[in-house]
């Protein structure tokens, strides 16, 4: 009750970098609980109390999505009227992003293994995935795009059928990329410590900085993507529930997932363009070696 009544949705849609301190708080108190009384299983259980924390928000955004459509008329429908909604799920997806990456880079290892053990696993298996074989740039665009396609899929479907039920996908990407942002700080910390020196403190933010940016030049695309993908979903949900089967409204709906459906196939496009072509040109010496 203390945790989803800090903020509303209407609060979160008028200030929403105000969620970005949310995803902080939430992501943090998600470990020490997770650590407190799961601590073999910390890294799944870290991920559910998140989404436990943050479904009660969630799930009134879509509900107060759904009632914007209520008012627009077939015609008239845009993408454009759910872009405070978005902004809500991308600052906490960043706050939960930033959150676990700090406590990766500054936990002990012993607890890093613990809460990070099936992230850790995770990146292990993509960078064999990604390693192995004769892959051409053209070959490496369509299998991120194929593989972004069926997580955006599952996106959809688990919105539909759950209402917020893409929310565990969501905090699991964000758990994944904070994991390779804070083991790329501690490599690559490391690696200047060895030849540098760490003579100048601000060597610290230049890395985590970077860290974070090898992994969001694109990784944001392809969380906008899904994120609008589960809004789709969750505005069809919702619609289904109320019993909207009929009518203008029911078809104005419809309309508004399509239109974020295919909205969310573009960037998923785009986002892979960004991560074949682009971040391997601007951060071609950072690699993540887990």
């Amino acid at each position: 009750m203390v945790l989803e009544s800090i903020i509303g949705v209407k609060e979160a849609e008028k200030t929403p970098y105000y969620v970005f301190f949310l995803g902080l708080l939430y992501a943090s108190i998600a470990i020490f609980v997770s650590l407190w009384i799961f601590r073999t299983e910390a890294s799944l259980v870290m991920v559910f109390f998140m989404v436990f924390a943050s479904l009660p928000l969630i799930y009134k955004t879509f509900r107060f999505e759904a009632e914007k459509d209520y008012y627009e008329k077939f015609d008239e429908v845009s993408p454009k009227i759910h872009i405070d909604a978005l902004k809500i799920f991308m600052y906490l997806f960043m706050g939960f992003t930033i959150a676990l990456a700090l406590w990766y880079i500054f936990l002990p290892s012993d607890l890093i293994s613990d809460v990070f053990s099936s992230q850790i696993a995770t990146i292990k298996s993509i960078n064999i995935q990604h390693t192995t074989g004769n892959v051409t740039q053209l070959s490496h665009l369509s299998m991120i795009i194929m593989n972004n396609l069926k997580v955006l899929t599952l996106c959809i479907i688990f919105s539909f059928f759950f209402g917020t039920g893409a929310l565990f996908i969501l905090a699991w990407n964000a758990s994944v990329i904070s994991t390779a942002i804070g083991n790329l700080f501690r490599n690559k910390l490391a690696e200047y410590a060895t030849t540098l020196g760490l003579a100048k403190i601000g060597l610290y933010f230049q890395v985590f900085s970077l860290a974070i940016m090898r992994y969001m030049t694109h990784g944001l695309f392809e969380i906008l993507a899904y994120f609008v993908g589960s809004l789709a979903g969750g505005l069809i949900s919702i619609a289904m529930i109320n019993h909207h089967f009929k009518g203008e409204h029911f078809k104005t709906i419809m309309k508004d997932s399509i239109n974020l459906i295919v909205l969310s196939i573009i960037i998923i496009f785009i986002a892979g363009l960004i991560e074949v072509y682009i971040t391997p040109a601007l951060f071609s010496n950072m690699y993540l070696k887990p």
